[in-house]
């Protein structure tokens, strides 16, 4: 058939789409003589009878690579416009400017073979419902997805014989540059250099990544970086020093002086692509000592090999990780309520016992700022035990069952539309299989369209069963009469399988996660838990904070009120034996010493026994000397006999004295001291002086 035969009346009423691309900016500016060629087919459409106002040039894809439809609007537009009928021709200069995916192209000829577009090349016109037109079409496309390939293979395969040489050019990270002879050196900015010494520096002395941030945000030093794409690419920009890119930095080994290549792998999934980084021994090039740098490889090494140390735990406390062995009942479902953030876990001894912390810290992991709160785990744990023993009640679970069930009803009417719409679809493609086997071979045109039109039915049956499938795995939660008999026996089992003490940490967390979706809490003057069950249901706790170390610690008010009466009468000393009398404890839990009261007096700022003494006038043994002018000896001779009053206030025996009134005594009056007692005899008992009456 000739090339004016194909093009039917039927074709020449609809538009001529002429589709323009190049791969890259660089060709768009530097091969314009492929583009001019491109231009000039709408001469070869005017040829064939279209009319220059129905020729319809598509250009916006110049500068996209023709590798996946992905991004191409253009290429989409051509395939919409297509689809609806409203193309007689698609011209293009070559098969690889529509597309260089096998199956794009054919996609796209399949959808040109059931609206009956023509597809016309430098080569010829091509009608995509004939067969040997459909054939030719189909090997060229596979000729240019392999001619990328080819192309790919030999530009990596050059780029890989350079770089195992260590001469292949490739981005630097900020801080090494190339020089006019394309050789790596340090940047010659002294700002720049200073900048990633301090960090390497600040890095040794720490040994934490974020140590290193924190240093550098309590500093306010900024740290760079040079833009990778944009109008203002590889400018140098400064910035705040983030842990990312503080970790970025210590395991880039172009700062240890070393040539790398192939340190990533991007794994496809689909059209979908995921950069996955090797280890050191799965990389293709590694040549050390190729160019200046920051630190040695040796010191590299260390600063990776002290990462490593720093992240134990490798982040696996940093989401809802399985159960463990530890005894923190809410590992991985503790959420805060500040932030949002999933709260992460820490443990500390208490008591010989590992105690539970659960911390907000992802802020400060990430900026070196303060965490948003940290609560005591133990306290929330028994609160979430008790509510669970509460909850695992008959009545609670039979209504369980019950809801259970309405949901397995409504699952089940769901599963049946589902089913249906498998069934339709499955006799839609049998419908379609039998026009297909029932319409005579020779007829290529019908064949052809009713092959396409099977095709879509088998492809809609699959997607139709796929998704039953994903449906019905995720729906399979039914449980049988055995199952729900278990369930109601667990109400009467549960409370000794919970408090046994050999159940094991990890049985625990797992029945948690059987009833609990996560648990949100808020710390202020109590903790605040929003509880959500599994099913939607939800219940608030208010638990008591627990009390800090200093304030467990802290002697009872009642008890500093008892010192403070004593300290009219009695001694430190004497106060500590009387309050060991009446059995009580200090805040430590110890009995009382002179030591102890008298730093509780300190500490809560209460009058001594001296200055109370002294607000009620009595005199020291220097006045009352003086007044009754004799030596401070004798006026202690007369206190032990009983001549004078003394008030002890201290330990060591030391006293204060009442005022001398008209019956003083004085010195030289022909009596024994014996016959002059006034007061008690007071008789020295170890660093205590008792009085005694006579």
């Amino acid at each position: 058939m000739s090339t004016h035969e194909k093009v039917l009346p039927d074709h020449l009423k609809r538009n001529a789409y002429l589709y323009i691309r190049q791969s890259s900016l660089q060709q768009v500016f530097e091969n314009k003589e492929s583009t001019e060629r491109q231009y000039a087919l709408r001469q070869r459409a005017i040829a064939l009878g279209w009319p220059l106002e129905r020729i319809i040039v598509i250009d916006n894809d110049l500068g996209q690579s023709g590798a996946t439809c992905e991004d191409r609007e253009g290429f989409q537009r051509l395939v919409a416009e297509v689809g609806m009928g409203q193309a007689g021709i698609v011209l293009g200069l070559e098969v690889s400017r529509l597309a260089r995916n096998s199956s794009d192209w054919h996609r796209l000829l399949e959808i040109c073979a059931l609206s009956g577009t023509l597809i016309l090349d430098e080569d010829g016109l091509y009608d995509p419902s004939h067969f040997n037109d459909r054939l030719l079409l189909g090997l060229k496309g596979t000729m240019s997805e392999a001619e990328l390939h080819v192309l790919r293979a030999r530009l990596q395969g050059g780029m890989l014989n350079k770089a195992r040489r260590g001469e292949l050019k490739i981005p630097l990270p900020v801080g090494l540059v190339y020089d006019t002879r394309d050789r790596v050196i340090l940047d010659p900015d002294q700002q720049v250099q200073g900048a990633l010494r301090t960090f390497f520096q600040t890095f040794e002395r720490t040994g934490s990544a974020t140590g290193t941030v924190r240093f550098f945000q309590e500093e306010g030093l900024l740290f760079p970086r040079r833009l990778r794409r944009g109008i203002r690419k590889g400018e140098l920009v400064w910035g705040q020093l983030g842990h990312n890119r503080a970790l970025q930095t210590l395991h880039n080994p172009r700062y240890a002086g070393a040539f790398v290549w192939g340190r990533h792998r991007v794994d496809c999934l689909g059209r979908r692509k995921t950069p996955r980084r090797l280890p050191q021994d799965k990389w293709e090039v590694l040549i050390p000592d190729a160019h200046d740098g920051y630190v040695s490889w040796q010191q590299y090494q260390r600063n990776l090999e002290r990462l490593r140390e720093n992240a134990q735990t490798y982040g696996m406390d940093r989401r809802k990780s399985p159960p463990g062995e530890g005894p923190a009942l809410l590992q991985g479902l503790v959420v805060c309520g500040i932030c949002g953030r999933r709260m992460t876990l820490r443990y500390q001894t208490r008591k010989g016992h590992l105690a539970p912390i659960y911390v907000c810290q992802r802020e400060g992991i990430e900026n070196a700022k303060p965490i948003c709160q940290s609560i005591p785990g133990h306290v929330v744990d028994e609160a979430i035990g008790r509510l669970v023993l509460q909850a695992m009640k008959p009545v609670t679970l039979e209504v369980a069952l019950a809801v259970q069930h309405e949901l397995e009803q409504r699952l089940e009417e769901a599963d049946r539309l589902r089913q249906q719409r498998v069934a339709r679809a499955r006799y839609e493609a049998e419908l379609a299989q039998q026009r297909f086997m029932q319409v005579d071979p020779k007829n290529r045109l019908v064949a052809d369209a009713l092959e396409a039109d099977w095709n879509d039915r088998l492809r809609a049956l699959s997607e139709a069963q796929d998704q039953y499938e994903q449906q019905s795995q995720a729906d399979r939660v039914l449980l049988d009469e055995e199952g729900r008999e278990k369930i109601r026996a667990l109400a009467t089992d549960f409370p000794q399988v919970w408090n046994d003490p050999q159940t094991p940490n990890r049985e625990r967390k797992r029945m948690i996660r059987l009833l609990i979706e996560d648990v949100t809490l808020n710390k202020a003057d109590s903790i605040t838990a929003n509880v959500r069950f599994r099913g939607g249901a939800q219940q608030a706790l208010t638990i008591p904070r627990p009390l800090s170390a200093w304030e467990a610690r802290t002697t009872d008010a009642e008890v500093i009120a008892e010192i403070d009466r004593l300290l009219d009468s009695y001694t430190d000393g004497q106060i500590a034996e009387l309050l060991n009398q009446q059995r009580r404890q200090s805040g430590t839990g110890l009995p009382f010493t002179s030591t102890i009261v008298a730093r509780l007096r300190r500490t809560k700022q209460l009058p001594t026994r001296y200055d109370r003494l002294r607000k009620l006038g009595k005199l020291t043994l220097d006045e009352i000397a003086e007044r009754l002018h004799v030596s401070t000896t004798t006026i202690k001779i007369w206190r032990r006999n009983g001549l004078l009053r003394g008030h002890p206030y201290n330990d060591k025996g030391e006293c204060l004295f009442d005022p001398p009134d008209h019956a003083a005594p004085r010195k030289s009056q022909g009596r024994k001291l014996s016959e002059r007692r006034r007061f008690p005899e007071v008789v020295p008992d170890r660093t205590h002086e008792v009085q005694h009456a006579t």
